[in-house]
């Protein structure tokens, strides 16, 4: 309106000001002409005189005509109003504003008529409250909408609260983060280390520690041989995610004894309401970084956890102590209960039955009802089910709708080879059982079972049966077991280390040990992976259509295969033979959903890259399934998961 105010002036001053300065050259040039142009030159003048005066009229009028509707657009509101307001018109131009916003906000400038966008910002909601930046200073403005007949006007009322901003900021800002730091596996590290050797490595991991802590401007505490606690505030917090917690580098950059590597495990709670609250977040992210492997960050958000680092291999812990505390529970465990079942993951593998199959028959030979709930006809299992159910085990395995009527208050749920509720072969079993016990080798995830009377967690064992074995070691003389379940056992180990080639320490061969004195035969084994020639050819055309991409090779199953949730992971293990390959992936749809097998030979984290889409497992095996996505767009996800793991993680050598 302003704009157009001036040109409306603009466009009656220069025809007057040409006319008089063309009457005054005629009187010098031409007084003929000058006595023609003077009457002439009087009488326009006159007339835009005249339409000035209107235009005036018609201004005040309007300016009359908008206060009025301002008056009654503020209602009640008093004339001297307390604090700034502007009123703005359908066009959003500013018809009006108070005495408070045109010296406090304005800076006593004219912005009459001028639109609101350029003081309050583009973005303008219609009602309610919203932030803006006046000359560096904060305000909370507050947007009421005309109605009726004042419907487009809009009035603004503007409160500063710069101080008040600057003060919840810096509160933010200084709100605690509180990080439990342990050093991984301490007591193997040192294990062979001289007592100079191992004050000195102590030493180093501890200045390290601090001097991180000291660069953040924060504080640790030593609570035990290899426990710290520090608080950061937020301020420093971006800082330390955009460089993902470079203190697990600068830690692993330093070695043990025998080279082995120095890695910590970090608890970090963010933004904690009370210190107590604090300290047990923290420590709950602690046990979840631990149980993921170590190395790595688990931070605790509202939504669940964050996780950085997680590169290096675990160490394996040599000694048994935990293992035969673990054996004792359990079989007071099983010794109190009036029944036992055991149950694992959704297409069970060798791995889970095998484990299974050890458990129930020790459950049986201390005198226990036992059974295994296992799809009969989703199962990876085929072969050792059916050798199972000819040597002794024909009662042994059901589906799990079939065990919920021998469930009691006293029934003990055994769950092996996995602790996530989400893949139990059957979450409703899970429910109608009081009394959980969970036995797993997976790194630890979001969303893992809590209520477990015993969580028997062991990332570093190679295999949930490579764990049994060894519990079945500790329950007794009276327990033991024969040729068939020694087998089964077997399998399973040999499934998750791939013939003992990865993932494998000196427990796995002890593991194998005992299980071949109690009679395993390795090439009944090896009989358990035969594939048939369908297969085999299927496994061979996955493998020939791999394409290379960061050293990852990635093969997609377009074929409709009845078998292809066996093959898929053979595929996967396969393609790691291929020079040049440090991971592999294999897409193939099931259902509604697209699956992913992911192996690596421990360079890649497959773990963290199929975390990233929905999925987990090991650091060399690990898997996700996406529903509702066509094979082109899984492919394409798996790309930028694998980009991005890229950008962030450097392979281990």
């Amino acid at each position: 309106m302003r704009k157009h105010e001036k040109l409306y002036r603009i466009a009656i001053r220069i025809p007057l000001v040409a006319l008089v300065v063309l009457t005054a050259a005629a009187f010098y040039w031409n007084p003929t002409a000058y006595r023609v142009f003077l009457p002439i030159s009087a009488a326009v003048v006159l007339l835009s005189l005249l339409v000035l005066m209107r235009a005036d009229q018609a201004l005040k009028r309007f300016a009359q005509d908008t206060g009025k509707r301002v008056e009654d657009l503020l209602a009640k509101t008093p004339t001297e109003i307390p604090m700034p307001v502007l009123v703005t018109d359908e066009k959003s131009e500013i018809v009006w504003y108070s005495e408070d916003a045109y010296q406090k906000v304005l800076g006593e400038r004219d912005w009459y008529g001028m639109p609101v966008a350029g003081l309050l910002g583009e973005t303008i909601p219609e009602s309610g409250c919203f932030p803006a930046v006046i000359d560096r200073r904060d305000y909370s403005v507050y947007a009421v909408k005309g109605l009726g007949a004042h419907e487009g006007m809009h009035t603004y009322y503007l409160h500063e609260d710069t101080a008040l901003k600057h003060d919840a900021k810096q509160y933010w800002l200084s709100r605690p983060s509180l990080f439990a730091i342990m050093i991984d596996s301490l007591d193997e590290v040192l294990q062979d280390a001289r007592e100079n050797e191992r004050s000195q490595l102590i030493a180093q991991v501890e200045y390290v520690i601090e001097q991180f802590v000291s660069e953040n401007n924060g504080f640790v505490i030593k609570t035990d041989r290899d426990k710290f606690f520090a608080v950061i505030e937020e301020r420093y917090m971006k800082g330390i995610v955009e460089k993902r917690f470079v203190l697990l580098d600068r830690v692993r950059a330093l070695s043990g004894v025998d080279k082995l590597p120095v890695t910590l495990s970090i608890g970090v709670a963010r933004n904690v309401s009370s210190y107590p609250d604090g300290e047990q977040a923290a420590r709950q992210a602690l046990d979840m970084a631990q149980g993921r492997g170590g190395d790595q960050v688990a931070v605790k958000t509202p939504n669940g956890y964050d996780f950085y680092g997680g590169l290096s291999k675990g160490i394996e812990k040599r000694t048994k102590v935990k293992t035969r505390i673990v054996a004792t529970a359990l079989s007071e465990l099983i010794e109190t209960s009036s029944n036992v079942i055991i149950m694992g993951h959704k297409f069970a593998d060798l791995d889970s039955l095998g484990a299974a199959v050890g458990l129930l028959r020790a459950s049986r030979q201390m005198g226990k009802s036992a059974a295994v709930a296992i799809n009969r006809t989703k199962n990876l299992v085929g072969p050792l089910l059916e050798r199972l159910e000819k040597n002794g085990y024909e009662n042994s395995f059901y589906n799990p709708s079939d065990l919920f009527d021998r469930i009691d208050a006293r029934t003990l749920l055994i769950v092996v080879d996995t602790h996530l509720e989400h893949v139990l072969e059957s979450a409703e079993l899970y429910h109608l059982c009081k009394n959980v016990a969970v036995i797993d080798h997976h790194r630890r995830m979001v969303g893992y079972i809590d209520n477990a009377v015993i969580f028997y967690h062991e990332p570093y064992a190679s295999s949930a049966s490579e764990m049994v074995t060894e519990l079945v070691q500790y329950f007794g003389r009276q327990c033991h077991v024969t040729r068939i379940e020694a087998e089964a056992l077997l399998a399973g180990i040999m499934l998750d280390t791939r013939n003992f080639t990865i993932r494998t320490g000196v427990r796995t061969f002890e593991a194998a040990a005992y299980l071949r004195r109690q009679g395993a035969d390795t090439v009944e084994v090896r009989k358990m992976f035969s594939s048939t020639m369908d297969d085999y050819q299927s496994r061979s055309r996955l493998v020939s259509s791999a394409e290379i991409y960061h050293r990852c090779a990635i093969a997609i199953n377009t074929t409709v295969s009845e078998d292809i949730k066996l093959v898929a992971p053979q595929a996967a293990d396969e393609l790691l033979s291929i020079s040049g390959v440090d991971a592999s992936f294999v897409l193939y749809e099931y259902g509604d959903t697209v699956s992913m097998s992911a192996r690596s030979m421990g360079k890649i984290n497959v773990q963290v890259i199929m975390e990233a889409l929905g999925g987990g497992g090991h650091q060399t095996m690990a898997a996700t399934q996406i529903p509702n996505i066509s094979l082109e767009d899984a492919r394409q996800k798996l790309l930028e998961a694998i980009e991005s793991y890229d950008q962030h993680n450097k392979p281990q050598e």
